[in-house]
């Protein structure tokens, strides 16, 4: 983790982060703007978030998009807040997004939501536990099953009781490196108004028994509710397949309804 406080001990490095925050899948040059420095500057800053894994990128065509990746911060909240405190610190983090007032704004060309997090498994163990519906409960909330039909066309759907607060439809299924579904949120009325979009999952291997894990979600159709509402889910979820893939045992985070 020394990487990660390194890079954030930077304020030019905090203030890319914030931009990012602000309207994710900028190019360097629109990132040029944030900072007092030169544009060598600038890439030098961006190469070290991404050394720490705080920022991935994506070609699309001829320009490369940077992305903020927030699974990094979420660890390090998952080692140091306590299970007592962390009710307590996502109110006030709630709190401080209803006095900032605006949302952040997003891209519609470019992929929205993009996280990388590296895995001491091989990629093997990883689709294991992805696809096997009877252990999603244990990276996913603790009340939410799944049901699927594991093939090209099958359904996937994510229930809480007997209800549905996801649907979608497999795209493409390709063990053990690259899985593909269609996202139709139905937790809310919000979402529910909203087109399908679209997760992709990359499993990569990078060294003996380590793997690269790479979720990205996009296809929204512009800044829609469930392009906002996902960006909190995604990191607690990654650190809890994460956790559940590396130790076997599963990551216990309380809602922020537990918080006294």
């Amino acid at each position: 983790m020394d990487a990660i406080f390194d890079a954030l001990g930077n304020p030019h490095r905090r203030k890319l982060l914030d931009a990012l925050r602000q309207r994710d899948g900028q190019t360097l040059s629109e990132l040029e703007a944030t900072l007092p420095v030169t544009r060598f500057g600038v890439m030098k800053h961006l190469k070290v978030l991404e050394d720490a894994h705080l920022v991935v990128t994506r070609k699309i065509g001829r320009e490369k998009f940077h992305y903020l990746n927030p699974v990094p911060i979420q660890q390090v909240s998952d080692r140091w807040i306590s299970r007592y405190a962390a009710p307590l610190v996502r109110s006030m983090s709630d709190v401080q997004r209803q006095l900032e007032g605006s949302l952040p704004a997003m891209s519609a060309t470019a992929p929205i939501h993009v996280y990388e997090l590296y895995i001491k498994a091989p990629p093997q163990a990883v689709w294991e536990v992805l696809t096997d519906d009877a252990r999603t409960p244990l990276w996913q909330k603790s009340n939410m099953a799944c049901r699927t039909d594991w093939r090209a066309g099958g359904a996937i759907t994510f229930l809480v009781g007997d209800q549905p607060v996801i649907v979608g439809e497999l795209v493409e299924v390709d063990p053990p490196s690259k899985l593909v579904h269609t996202f139709s949120a139905r937790w809310s009325e919000e979402v529910a108004a909203d087109q399908p979009s679209r997760v992709t999952w990359e499993v990569q291997p990078v060294g003996e028994n380590v793997c690269k894990l790479v979720l990205t979600h996009d296809d929204f159709g512009g800044e829609t509710a469930t392009s906002r509402q996902v960006s909190g889910g995604w990191p607690e979820a990654l650190s809890r397949l994460k956790t559940l893939i590396e130790t076997g045992e599963p990551l216990l985070v309380p809602p922020a309804s537990a918080a006294a």
